[in-house]
Protein backbone atom coordinates (compact mmCIF):
# COMPACT_ATOMS: atom_id res chain seq x y z
CA UNK A 1 0.00 0.00 0.00
CA UNK A 2 1.71 3.46 -1.11
CA UNK A 3 1.94 6.18 1.85
CA UNK A 4 -0.48 8.30 0.16
CA UNK A 5 -3.15 5.75 0.64
CA UNK A 6 -2.11 4.85 4.20
CA UNK A 7 -5.44 5.47 6.77
CA UNK A 8 -4.43 8.30 9.01
CA UNK A 9 -1.74 7.48 12.15
CA UNK A 10 -0.24 4.38 10.02
CA UNK A 11 3.12 4.35 8.52
CA UNK A 12 3.22 0.93 7.24
CA UNK A 13 0.93 -2.38 6.87
CA UNK A 14 2.72 -5.52 5.88
CA UNK A 15 2.03 -8.76 5.06
CA UNK A 16 4.00 -11.11 7.60
CA UNK A 17 5.84 -13.98 7.29
CA UNK A 18 8.04 -12.14 4.89
CA UNK A 19 11.85 -13.19 3.83
CA UNK A 20 12.64 -9.52 4.06
CA UNK A 21 11.87 -9.04 7.59
CA UNK A 22 14.19 -11.85 8.75
CA UNK A 23 16.94 -10.57 11.15
CA UNK A 24 16.16 -8.90 13.99
CA UNK A 25 14.64 -11.27 16.48
CA UNK A 26 18.22 -13.11 16.36
CA UNK A 27 19.75 -9.76 16.57
CA UNK A 28 18.48 -9.08 19.99
CA UNK A 29 20.32 -10.37 22.46
CA UNK A 30 18.54 -10.39 25.61
CA UNK A 31 18.34 -12.04 29.04
CA UNK A 32 16.97 -16.13 28.99
CA UNK A 33 13.54 -16.17 29.54
CA UNK A 34 12.43 -12.64 27.97
CA UNK A 35 11.84 -13.80 23.78
CA UNK A 36 10.04 -16.94 24.62
CA UNK A 37 7.78 -14.71 27.49
CA UNK A 38 6.89 -12.97 24.30
CA UNK A 39 6.40 -15.02 21.89
CA UNK A 40 4.12 -17.26 24.31
CA UNK A 41 2.01 -14.23 25.25
CA UNK A 42 1.92 -13.09 21.78
CA UNK A 43 0.71 -16.82 19.81
CA UNK A 44 -1.94 -16.96 22.71
CA UNK A 45 -3.13 -13.92 21.61
CA UNK A 46 -3.43 -14.41 17.98
CA UNK A 47 -4.30 -18.12 18.20
CA UNK A 48 -6.60 -18.23 21.25
CA UNK A 49 -8.09 -14.81 21.15
CA UNK A 50 -11.56 -15.67 20.36
CA UNK A 51 -11.96 -18.56 22.62
CA UNK A 52 -10.04 -16.43 25.10
CA UNK A 53 -12.98 -13.44 24.51
CA UNK A 54 -15.55 -15.84 26.32
CA UNK A 55 -13.86 -16.52 30.00
CA UNK A 56 -13.67 -13.59 32.31
CA UNK A 57 -10.13 -11.69 32.52
CA UNK A 58 -9.96 -11.49 29.12
CA UNK A 59 -6.43 -10.44 27.72
CA UNK A 60 -6.70 -6.87 25.59
CA UNK A 61 -3.99 -8.72 23.40
CA UNK A 62 -1.51 -5.63 24.58
CA UNK A 63 2.24 -5.87 25.22
CA UNK A 64 4.45 -3.34 26.82
CA UNK A 65 8.14 -2.97 26.18
CA UNK A 66 9.39 0.17 28.38
CA UNK A 67 13.45 1.14 29.07
CA UNK A 68 15.85 3.66 27.81
CA UNK A 69 16.71 3.94 24.25
CA UNK A 70 19.45 2.10 22.66
CA UNK A 71 17.94 -0.84 24.38
CA UNK A 72 16.08 -2.69 21.21
CA UNK A 73 12.54 -2.48 22.14
CA UNK A 74 11.59 -1.45 18.69
CA UNK A 75 13.55 -3.65 16.69
CA UNK A 76 12.57 -6.61 19.50
CA UNK A 77 8.97 -5.82 18.35
CA UNK A 78 9.59 -6.28 14.90
CA UNK A 79 11.47 -9.30 15.09
CA UNK A 80 8.64 -10.56 17.16
CA UNK A 81 6.07 -10.16 14.57
CA UNK A 82 8.14 -11.51 12.15
CA UNK A 83 8.27 -15.15 14.13
CA UNK A 84 5.17 -14.81 15.61
CA UNK A 85 3.73 -14.77 11.84
CA UNK A 86 6.03 -17.89 11.20
CA UNK A 87 4.52 -19.73 13.87
CA UNK A 88 1.17 -19.25 13.08
CA UNK A 89 1.34 -19.42 9.03
CA UNK A 90 -0.33 -22.71 8.81
CA UNK A 91 -3.21 -20.77 9.77
CA UNK A 92 -3.15 -18.21 7.56
CA UNK A 93 -0.85 -14.94 6.80
CA UNK A 94 -0.49 -11.75 9.66
CA UNK A 95 -1.00 -8.29 8.85
CA UNK A 96 1.49 -5.94 10.68
CA UNK A 97 0.50 -2.34 11.18
CA UNK A 98 2.88 0.27 12.37
CA UNK A 99 1.45 3.40 14.22
CA UNK A 100 3.28 6.86 14.76
CA UNK A 101 1.45 8.35 17.09
CA UNK A 102 2.54 12.09 16.38
CA UNK A 103 0.68 11.52 13.15
CA UNK A 104 -1.87 12.32 14.49
CA UNK A 105 -3.38 15.68 14.31
CA UNK A 106 -3.24 18.27 17.31
CA UNK A 107 -5.36 17.39 20.31
CA UNK A 108 -6.84 21.20 19.85
CA UNK A 109 -10.39 21.07 19.34
CA UNK A 110 -10.85 17.52 19.70
CA UNK A 111 -9.24 16.35 16.97
CA UNK A 112 -6.87 14.13 17.82
CA UNK A 113 -9.94 12.18 20.22
CA UNK A 114 -11.67 11.83 16.61
CA UNK A 115 -8.82 10.17 15.03
CA UNK A 116 -8.23 7.95 17.43
CA UNK A 117 -12.01 6.76 17.98
CA UNK A 118 -11.47 6.33 14.19
CA UNK A 119 -8.94 4.13 14.33
CA UNK A 120 -9.64 2.08 17.19
CA UNK A 121 -13.73 1.37 15.87
CA UNK A 122 -12.79 1.47 12.20
CA UNK A 123 -9.44 1.54 10.64
CA UNK A 124 -8.03 -1.42 12.82
CA UNK A 125 -10.96 -4.05 12.78
CA UNK A 126 -10.96 -3.36 8.96
CA UNK A 127 -7.83 -4.62 8.71
CA UNK A 128 -8.26 -7.38 11.81
CA UNK A 129 -11.17 -9.15 9.12
CA UNK A 130 -8.19 -9.14 5.97
CA UNK A 131 -6.28 -11.73 7.62
CA UNK A 132 -6.26 -14.40 10.35
CA UNK A 133 -3.53 -12.66 12.58
CA UNK A 134 -3.20 -8.93 12.74
CA UNK A 135 0.00 -7.25 15.02
CA UNK A 136 0.04 -3.72 15.64
CA UNK A 137 3.14 -1.87 16.53
CA UNK A 138 2.93 1.67 18.22
CA UNK A 139 6.25 3.34 19.40
CA UNK A 140 6.59 6.25 21.96
CA UNK A 141 3.09 5.05 23.41
CA UNK A 142 3.58 7.70 25.72
CA UNK A 143 2.40 10.27 22.99
CA UNK A 144 -0.57 8.25 23.26
CA UNK A 145 -2.15 7.40 26.01
CA UNK A 146 -1.00 10.95 28.13
CA UNK A 147 -0.77 9.79 32.29
CA UNK A 148 -3.65 11.90 33.08
CA UNK A 149 -2.86 12.42 36.25
CA UNK A 150 0.04 14.75 35.21
CA UNK A 151 -2.02 16.65 32.49
CA UNK A 152 -3.44 19.08 35.14
CA UNK A 153 0.24 20.88 34.24
CA UNK A 154 -0.15 20.67 30.80
CA UNK A 155 -1.71 23.67 28.75
CA UNK A 156 -5.05 21.85 28.10
CA UNK A 157 -5.93 19.49 30.21
CA UNK A 158 -9.01 18.52 29.17
CA UNK A 159 -7.78 17.70 25.70
CA UNK A 160 -5.58 15.21 27.22
CA UNK A 161 -7.90 13.41 29.10
CA UNK A 162 -10.15 13.40 26.19
CA UNK A 163 -8.00 11.71 23.93
CA UNK A 164 -6.41 8.80 26.00
CA UNK A 165 -9.79 8.22 27.09
CA UNK A 166 -10.59 7.64 23.35
CA UNK A 167 -7.42 5.19 23.72
CA UNK A 168 -8.56 3.35 26.31
CA UNK A 169 -12.15 2.87 25.63
CA UNK A 170 -11.07 2.18 22.26
CA UNK A 171 -8.60 -0.38 23.44
CA UNK A 172 -11.53 -2.06 25.06
CA UNK A 173 -13.84 -1.71 21.85
CA UNK A 174 -10.80 -3.76 19.68
CA UNK A 175 -11.11 -6.40 22.50
CA UNK A 176 -14.41 -7.33 22.09
CA UNK A 177 -14.54 -6.79 18.22
CA UNK A 178 -11.00 -8.24 17.30
CA UNK A 179 -9.82 -10.51 19.88
CA UNK A 180 -7.28 -11.78 17.55
CA UNK A 181 -5.01 -8.60 17.15
CA UNK A 182 -2.18 -8.19 19.49
CA UNK A 183 -0.96 -4.87 20.14
CA UNK A 184 2.79 -4.33 20.82
CA UNK A 185 4.06 -0.77 22.65
CA UNK A 186 7.19 0.34 23.43
CA UNK A 187 8.05 3.65 25.93
CA UNK A 188 11.22 5.28 27.03
CA UNK A 189 9.13 6.86 29.88
CA UNK A 190 7.02 4.46 31.51
CA UNK A 191 5.72 7.24 34.24
CA UNK A 192 4.74 9.16 30.96
CA UNK A 193 1.95 6.15 30.02
CA UNK A 194 -1.39 6.31 31.90
CA UNK A 195 -1.82 3.90 34.34
CA UNK A 196 -5.31 2.96 32.95
CA UNK A 197 -3.50 1.93 29.79
CA UNK A 198 -0.34 0.10 31.44
CA UNK A 199 -3.15 -1.97 33.73
CA UNK A 200 -4.96 -3.31 30.85
CA UNK A 201 -1.31 -4.62 29.47
CA UNK A 202 -0.96 -8.89 29.61
CA UNK A 203 2.51 -7.74 29.48
CA UNK A 204 5.06 -5.05 30.56
CA UNK A 205 8.66 -6.21 29.85
CA UNK A 206 11.51 -4.11 31.47
CA UNK A 207 14.29 -3.78 28.61
CA UNK A 208 17.69 -2.79 30.80
CA UNK A 209 21.12 -1.73 29.83
CA UNK A 210 22.22 -4.67 29.43
CA UNK A 211 24.92 -6.57 32.34
CA UNK A 212 28.22 -7.86 31.23
CA UNK A 213 27.58 -10.88 30.15
CA UNK A 214 25.01 -9.89 27.77
CA UNK A 215 27.22 -7.28 26.58
CA UNK A 216 29.66 -10.57 25.72
CA UNK A 217 27.21 -11.78 23.57
CA UNK A 218 26.07 -8.65 22.04
CA UNK A 219 29.60 -8.79 21.34
CA UNK A 220 31.03 -11.67 20.17
CA UNK A 221 27.65 -11.89 17.83
CA UNK A 222 29.17 -8.35 16.27
CA UNK A 223 32.54 -9.81 16.05
CA UNK A 224 31.29 -13.03 14.29
CA UNK A 225 28.76 -10.77 11.47
CA UNK A 226 31.99 -8.98 10.78
CA UNK A 227 34.06 -12.49 10.55
CA UNK A 228 31.07 -14.00 8.00
CA UNK A 229 31.93 -10.97 5.35
CA UNK A 230 35.71 -10.43 6.57
CA UNK A 231 36.67 -14.35 7.70
CA UNK A 232 40.59 -13.18 8.73
CA UNK A 233 38.71 -11.45 11.58
CA UNK A 234 37.62 -15.46 12.84
CA UNK A 235 40.35 -15.65 15.31
CA UNK A 236 38.39 -12.05 17.14
CA UNK A 237 35.29 -13.59 16.68
CA UNK A 238 36.18 -16.55 17.88
CA UNK A 239 38.11 -15.25 21.31
CA UNK A 240 35.99 -15.76 24.08
CA UNK A 241 38.33 -14.57 26.83
CA UNK A 242 38.81 -10.92 24.52
CA UNK A 243 34.76 -10.73 23.98
CA UNK A 244 34.59 -11.02 28.41
CA UNK A 245 37.23 -8.31 28.78
CA UNK A 246 35.89 -6.26 25.99
CA UNK A 247 32.04 -6.48 27.59
CA UNK A 248 34.24 -4.96 30.96
CA UNK A 249 34.93 -2.16 29.24
CA UNK A 250 31.50 -1.42 27.75
CA UNK A 251 30.02 -1.50 31.26
CA UNK A 252 27.05 1.44 30.81
CA UNK A 253 26.38 0.52 27.31
CA UNK A 254 23.44 0.05 25.83
CA UNK A 255 23.08 -2.60 22.84
CA UNK A 256 23.50 -0.35 19.92
CA UNK A 257 26.35 1.25 22.01
CA UNK A 258 28.39 -1.55 22.10
CA UNK A 259 27.69 -2.56 18.70
CA UNK A 260 28.66 0.98 17.45
CA UNK A 261 31.83 0.56 19.56
CA UNK A 262 32.39 -2.37 17.23
CA UNK A 263 32.17 -0.55 13.87
CA UNK A 264 33.69 2.36 15.39
CA UNK A 265 37.02 0.46 16.10
CA UNK A 266 37.00 -0.23 11.64
CA UNK A 267 36.26 3.54 11.08
CA UNK A 268 38.70 5.09 13.05
CA UNK A 269 41.70 5.04 10.45
CA UNK A 270 41.20 5.03 7.04
CA UNK A 271 43.54 1.92 6.23
CA UNK A 272 40.97 0.04 8.40
CA UNK A 273 38.15 0.92 6.40
CA UNK A 274 39.85 0.14 3.27
CA UNK A 275 40.63 -3.73 4.70
CA UNK A 276 38.69 -4.36 8.15
CA UNK A 277 40.73 -7.77 7.86
CA UNK A 278 43.67 -5.17 9.63
CA UNK A 279 41.38 -4.58 12.84
CA UNK A 280 43.37 -5.62 16.08
CA UNK A 281 42.22 -6.27 19.84
CA UNK A 282 44.09 -2.77 20.56
CA UNK A 283 41.68 -1.20 17.74
CA UNK A 284 39.23 -2.49 19.59
CA UNK A 285 40.30 -1.13 23.23
CA UNK A 286 40.37 1.81 21.77
CA UNK A 287 37.29 2.66 20.30
CA UNK A 288 35.86 1.99 22.76
CA UNK A 289 37.36 4.27 25.17
CA UNK A 290 36.84 6.75 22.71
CA UNK A 291 33.22 5.87 22.37
CA UNK A 292 33.12 6.12 26.58
CA UNK A 293 34.85 9.55 26.45
CA UNK A 294 32.26 11.32 23.83
CA UNK A 295 29.51 10.07 25.61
Amino acid sequence: MSATALPEGITGIHVLPADHHDGPWDSIITPPGLKDRLLGTALLVLRHGRRLKQMSGTPHGLVVLTGPPGTGKTTLCQGLAQVAALAVSRRGATTFVEIDPHAFPSEMLGESQRAIRRLFTDTLPELAARRPHTIVLIDEVEAFAVRRSIASFETNPADVHRATDAVLSGLDELRASSPHVLLLTTTNLTVAVDEAFLSRADLVLEMEIPDEEVLTRILRSSLTELAVQWPGLRPLSEDEALHTKLAGRCAGFDGRRARKAVLSAIAQRPDLAEDPERLTIDDLFTAIESERSVR
